[in-house]
């Protein structure tokens, strides 16, 4: 799944906005499935507005956004739903877990959108590796933060998908629990030969790369 980005500024941002120094802002951009492509961006410089236009999230912004020759706009409802569940992952900044919902509960809701990618016994590998098995039957609301982020990460990794968003998906864990979420985030991205796209404030070596780009 190719996606292109044709000129895109978003309108909340248009007054502050320049184009110098932008890779992505008011650019014609193609990234191709496979790439493993790091944005990143100073804080106000719109990583998680560029993560929800890319999910279509949003859509107060000029130009296009394209998945596969389809332009994001004129995607149907269902269409949408579809590709969501099936080429297009997401870990968002703000995690969106189900607060009243077990950590497993939220993690199944992924799983079981369609027909499972994975069966039941996948969430105890990843939970293990993650070392969050022990709140899997605790209630989201209840886990600390970087539990949370754990959680999230694993529930982006159970269904199918060409393409992972991750907004700063490592930003409240330490060297070692970045380390193996990593791990297991490239691990699953090579077993789909699966693109990504990651944003975030600084340098970093957890990945190794395909392209660069800054916000």
């Amino acid at each position: 799944m190719t996606i292109n980005l044709n000129n895109i500024v978003p309108i909340p941002l248009k007054e502050k906005f320049s184009q110098r120094g932008s890779d992505v802002w008011n650019r014609n951009v193609t990234l191709e499935k496979g790439e493993w492509i790091k944005i990143k961006a100073p804080s106000g410089t719109g990583k998680t507005t560029l993560v929800h236009t890319l999910y279509k999230l949003r859509d107060d912004y000029q130009g296009t956004v394209v998945w596969n020759g389809k332009e994001l706009r004129g995607i149907s409802d269902d269409n949408l739903a579809l590709m969501r569940q099936q080429n297009i992952s997401i870990i968002f900044q703000d995690l969106r877990l189900f607060q009243q919902l077990t950590a497993r509960e939220n993690i199944e809701l992924n799983r079981l959108l369609q027909q499972p990618y994975y069966e039941a016994g996948k969430i105890a590998e990843m939970a293990e590796e993650l070392q969050v098995t022990h709140i899997l039957n605790q209630r989201a609301g209840l886990c600390s933060y970087g539990e949370q982020q754990r959680i999230a990460i694993i529930r982006s990794l159970m269904q199918p998908f060409d393409w992972l968003l991750m907004d700063e998906p490592f930003s409240h864990l330490d060297k070692n629990n970045t380390a193996k979420a990593a791990a297991l985030i490239a691990r699953e991205c090579k077993a789909r030969n699966a693109g990504f796209i990651l944003t975030d404030l600084d340098e970093d070596e957890h990945f190794t790369y395909s392209r660069y780009m800054n916000l």
